[in-house]
């Protein structure tokens, strides 16, 4: 017989579990503003890190915001997020982003392969469009993670497979958040974003030219890359 083996819960997740509460019997609503860091630590009794991680989860969901110089606002927000267990939805921490790390490589080094057999010029004007956007974003972390998402999305697009775009798009908030762990880990500097925004070129250039080889190669040492940024983060 197999027995499932019980995972203790985090901290992070009683603090993200009793937001969710809070919005579901509408003690919380869209609009609202939570209290700062350092209150919601006192009033759950935890650490800043634990409420820090509890948000950052949320903001993956979609369910709250976070406004510079303003504070932390709750978003409008379908309810059928509330289906699953938060738990659930928080897949994007430690101990899962080695599996997603390796989930993207099995299906981004084969999707930029059949993009780069496949692609329409529609398609690489929506890479081409995403790739201005992270070179506008700067040191808009937000916006780069935004765009650069857009950029892995165009590719999985171009391959006009709906099942893998299926795939892609039910991985989405947590590639997000990734990619916005990686930002804070590995973009300290002009030189880092610089290096970041040229191995995406360097991608694109090599789906223009139908060069599968190519493309896939520079994705995966672009995917090695992510992992190396994220190593002290999922150890």
């Amino acid at each position: 017989m197999e027995y499932k083996r019980i995972r203790a819960r985090k901290l992070y997740e009683e603090v993200a579990d009793s937001l969710v509460a809070m919005l579901k019997n509408g003690d919380l609503k869209p609009g609202d503003k939570l209290d700062s860091v350092e209150q919601l630590a006192k009033n759950f009794d935890v650490g800043r890190s634990a409420i820090r991680e509890a948000l950052s989860a949320m903001r993956a969901m979609g369910l709250v915001e976070m406004r510079q110089g303003e504070g932390t606002y709750i978003k409008k927000f379908d309810a059928s997020r509330f289906s699953l267990p938060v738990a659930a939805a928080l897949i994007m921490k430690r101990e899962d982003v080695k599996e997603l790390l390796e989930v993207r490589k099995i299906l981004e080094a084969g999707a930029v392969r059949s993009a780069a057999e496949r692609h329409k010029d529609a398609d690489l004007s929506a890479m081409a469009e995403a790739l201005h956007a992270m070179e506008q974003a700067k040191g808009n972390g937000e916006l780069g993670e935004k765009a650069d998402f857009a950029f892995h999305m165009a590719i999985a697009r171009a391959t006009d497979n709906q099942m893998l775009i299926t795939l892609m798009n039910s991985v989405s908030e947590i590639m997000i958040e990734t990619m916005r762990e990686t930002r804070r880990h590995w973009l300290h500097s002009e030189k880092s974003t610089a290096r970041l925004l040229e191995e995406h070129w360097q991608i694109f250039k090599a789906i223009k030219k139908r060069d599968s080889d190519l493309a896939q190669r520079h994705m995966l040492d672009h995917l090695v890359g992510v992992e190396q940024a994220l190593a002290d983060y999922i150890e």
